[in-house]
């Protein structure tokens, strides 16, 4: 069941199923390895909640979480 990636425990795997929002968002994610089948976690959250660190292929990317909210994953 594809959950938030906002919603994911951190140090919890996940796959990621879809990139949602805005196209040229969708476009810069799909640039940076972030496509559907991918594993994907959440490494650690800034103590106001926003931004988060993600690890994707091997590389550590930093998400607002508006952003985060609009991509679903599966754990």
């Amino acid at each position: 069941m594809a959950e938030p990636l906002s919603k994911v425990p951190l140090n919890t795997p996940a796959t990621l199923v879809a990139v949602g929002g805005a196209r040229g968002f969708r476009r810069r994610l799909l640039e940076l390895g972030l496509t559907p089948g991918v594993a994907i976690q959440v490494l650690n959250v800034a103590p106001l909640g926003d931004p988060m660190e993600i690890l994707v292929r091997g590389c550590h990317l930093s998400l607002r979480r508006a952003e985060a909210d609009v991509i679903q994953v599966d754990r």
